[in-house]
């Protein structure tokens, strides 16, 4: 396996590392103790699911080197989810160093897969502790901070901090490094997601993953959702795809 191969590869560990959950200290004040966000959270997470609706979303990746201001690669998907576990993806166009795609093509490939155990990464007490840090407002939203650490080793949780809407409960941020290395070849790895409401659905609309390469030097991949499409169209597209 030559350099760029290894970057790839441990890029897109890098990428899918993330959604993720927690356990407990509590903390008096005015906001809620621990146990009563974590049980909130889950109580919105349940709710969230069973909002869940066939959908299809055009996504942006772009991928940087040192300079964040010049693209190396940009790439365009086409992604189709039908609830609870199926997803379905194409590839619109590319442009650039070929890497790009190649890291697209993995990231969306694992995601795919981790959708159908999708328990490995939630934001449980199975994968995680956590602890109250703080209240701070995200886009003039008030939300509670709680610091999270995964109950065991994995490049696919976070050790770092989310963001929990203090009205609704839901995600509105994470952001930390890998439990676990992804690579050999990766250094000082930092993951930023971000979450939001698509018609009345609450999913993750952006990502950003930025690691040190050796002997490369710093490498980031970003993603943004561009548009959604909610309607029956999708499941038959992703059924039919499926057989």
């Amino acid at each position: 396996m030559n350099a760029w191969q290894r970057i790839s590869c441990s890029l897109v560990v890098l990428a899918l590392c993330g959604s993720s959950e927690v356990r407990a200290q509590t903390r008096s004040g005015t906001a809620p103790d621990a146990e009563t966000i974590l049980s909130r959270m889950a109580q919105a997470r349940a709710e969230n699911r069973s909002h869940l609706r066939p959908y299809s979303v055009t996504r942006d990746y772009k991928l940087f080197g040192k300079e964040k201001t010049a693209t190396q690669a940009e790439v365009t998907a086409d992604v189709t989810f039908v609830p609870p576990d199926l997803k379905h993806y194409a590839i619109r166009q590319a442009s650039g160093l070929g890497l790009g795609e190649k890291i697209v093509r993995q990231m969306l490939e694992h995601e795919t897969n981790i959708v159908k155990d999708s328990g490995a990464t939630d934001m449980t007490p199975a994968n995680y502790d956590f602890r109250f840090v703080r209240e701070e407002e995200v886009d003039g939203q008030l939300c509670y901070v709680l610091g999270i650490v995964p109950r065991r080793k994995s490049n696919t949780l976070l050790h770092g901090q989310i963001w929990v809407d203090a009205t609704s409960y839901q995600l509105r941020r994470a952001e930390g490094e890998p439990g676990k290395s992804p690579s050999w070849w990766l250094r000082e790895s930092r993951i930023v997601l971000t979450y939001g409401d698509v018609g009345g659905m609450w999913l993750q609309t952006a990502s950003e993953s930025t690691a040190n390469v050796r002997f490369v030097g710093p490498h980031t991949m970003v993603s943004r959702d561009v548009e959604y499409k909610i309607s029956e169209l999708a499941a038959g597209i992703a059924s039919a795809t499926s057989r």
